[in-house]
């Protein structure tokens, strides 16, 4: 039997059934949720199951019957047990009664008829960071930063082969140790499915699976861009002859979401001092970078021969990473941009106020000091009076090989270093 490969997330569920009555993790097929939530469940229901789905349209309570926690799996193919878990936990009067798990948005919601508010806490779950699968050695912990240490140690031996092989792999469990061509060959079998038929079945609604390669192509090409909908609208254009509308295009985008493959990530807004305007729109980043390179077809070799293409896809597998670490940690991941032209890669902001400014590099001495040089402008014009100074000021990089603190204070990591 395969062993069970802990997870950032555990601690994290195990603290919601503390303080809620049910708890229900979401995320993209095949990152580790079922797993992960029978690790301390005490009976499963798998929702999935054709006569499960009879019964639930008959006598719904009896699905409830078992030892508690009780794990519901793929809860959506049976929306109408959202009110009846709901019902059982005001009913229960404990903590830890349920866990649900989804790997897409239910279609309908009219057969909910309460939000869940006090009663269900919520778990985004992703696929497996850098740390969780053993190719990061976590010297470096993304929550020590937040005190500012005066040094930092770490030391990576990852070179640059390997980090293309991981980004192709991506972070899906069965990947992990499978060896390397069936570890690539997961991310196109679930790129395959997704375009094929998951997001058609989101919503019951058919979708030209052409169409859908088309734009998660495009949306690879843009990844860590704050692209509109008619740039990417633009690129299908340029690969079919029918006509497309924004609408088609904003209705494929959202059923993508709905199934958590696509993770936008929105901008930060700090108090400046100068009235430069703050671009808000979101930048555009799959929830894994095995994702981007499977739908563009490229592998390690292609990687390491187009650097350029490389570098945005490590940002992606890098986001994956920070937003693992951060939300275990209270916080989120944001972006910043202005009229100016600065630029920051990732923000984590804690819900203390606390915040750290990162760059994301592949490598190389000239990049790191661009990024540091982004790092320091960028902190120069928050106002301090109106917010914290940042915690950190941080250069994330690929293939670097020591964790150190530059002289000008900033911190450079190689992601094979850092950890929660």
């Amino acid at each position: 039997m395969k062993k069970y490969k802990r997870r950032i997330v555990d601690e994290m569920l195990q603290a919601r059934l503390q303080r809620k009555g049910a708890v229900l993790i979401e995320g993209a097929k095949w990152c580790g949720k079922t797993t992960t939530a029978e690790q301390q469940a005490a009976s499963v229901l798998y929702m999935a199951d054709p006569e499960v789905i009879k019964i639930a349209n008959i006598n719904i309570k009896r699905l409830l019957k078992g030892e508690r926690p009780r794990l519901l799996d793929e809860w959506q193919t049976a929306p109408t047990i959202w009110d009846a878990v709901r019902f059982d936990v005001d009913h229960a009067g404990s903590m830890g009664q349920f866990i649900l798990t989804g790997s897409s948005v239910p279609p309908q919601t009219s057969d909910i008829i309460h939000s869940g508010v006090g009663r269900f806490a919520k778990l985004l779950m992703r696929p497996m960071s850098l740390f969780e699968s053993g190719e990061s050695n976590g010297e470096v912990s993304l929550a020590a930063l937040f005190s500012s240490p005066d040094e930092i140690e770490g030391e990576s031996l990852m070179d640059i082969d390997q980090l293309a092989f991981l980004i192709c792999r991506g972070g899906w469990p069965g990947a992990i140790d499978l060896p390397d061509k069936d570890a690539l060959g997961q991310a196109f079998d679930y790129f395959d499915v997704v375009t094929d038929s998951d997001v058609s079945r989101v919503d019951g609604i058919s979708r030209d699976p052409l169409r859908v390669r088309l734009l998660m192509k495009s949306y690879a090409r843009h990844q860590g861009a704050g692209v509109s909908v008619g740039t990417i609208l633009a690129d299908i254009k340029s690969n079919e002859s029918s006509e497309v509308s924004d609408n088609t295009i904003y209705e494929y985008i959202k059923a993508l979401k709905r199934t958590f493959v696509i993770e936008d990530m929105p901008a930060w807004n700090p108090n400046i001092r100068s009235k430069t305007a703050i671009r808000t729109s979101d930048t555009r980043y799959y929830i894994d970078p095995s994702i981007g390179t499977a739908a563009l077809g490229l592998g390690p070799n292609d990687l390491t021969n187009d650097l350029e293409t490389m570098g945005l896809m490590f940002e992606t597998l890098c986001v994956r990473d920070l937003r693992i670490y951060a939300e275990s940690i209270d916080g989120s991941v944001f972006h910043y941009r202005d009229k100016n032209g600065i630029e920051c890669d990732a923000v984590v902001h804690l819900r203390n106020g606390s915040y750290g400014l990162i760059e994301i590099k592949l490598g190389g001495e000239k990049l790191i000091e661009e990024g540091a040089k982004t790092l320091i402008r960028l902190a120069d014009i928050i106002d301090t009076t109106k917010m914290k100074s940042p915690a950190f000021k941080m250069v994330l990089t690929g293939v670097g090989r020591y964790a150190y603190q530059r002289p000008d204070g900033v911190y450079v990591v190689p992601i094979a270093c850092l950890r929660n």
